[in-house]
């Protein structure tokens, strides 16, 4: 018997007062059907979203593109963040494959908005985190 299911045993002779070996499997059973509906997939693209947003020049970006409410020329993101032009297309490159911006071409302009999925998620950061 593994550590973990031999703590879970004991947990649940807490819980139960008394605790078979049916008590475990079931217990076991339902664990894994909770872990098998979150898909691999979805933890692997939730997780995308969360590692693009894990750096502070790329989490700014999306906090000024969702305070815009507006596209902004990649010119004026340069403006706002402290990196190389390099620097600054990959980190809206990250942004995009995350699902986080939306870019386009505008004659020789390229400019960028936050999506649906970044307005959602900056929305529920302020909702969270309060000032203490």
């Amino acid at each position: 018997m593994t550590q973990a299911t031999e703590r879970l045993r004991r947990y649940l002779d807490d819980e139960l007062e008394e605790c078979r070996n049916e008590d475990v499997e079931r217990r076991l059973d339902e664990l894994s059907t909770l872990e098998a509906a979150l898909g691999t997939a979805q933890v692997d693209t939730e997780l995308d979203v969360l590692s693009a947003l894990s750096n502070e020049t790329r989490y700014t970006l999306v906090r000024v593109l969702v305070a815009a409410q507006d596209e902004l020329c990649v010119c004026e993101l340069n403006a706002v963040v402290d990196v190389t032009e390099s620097g600054l297309s990959h980190a809206l490159s990250k942004l995009v494959d995350a699902g986080l911006v939306d870019g386009r071409k505008d004659g020789r302009w390229k400019k960028y908005r936050a999506t649906n999925r970044a307005v959602a998620l900056v929305t529920v950061l302020d909702g969270s985190v309060a000032d203490e």
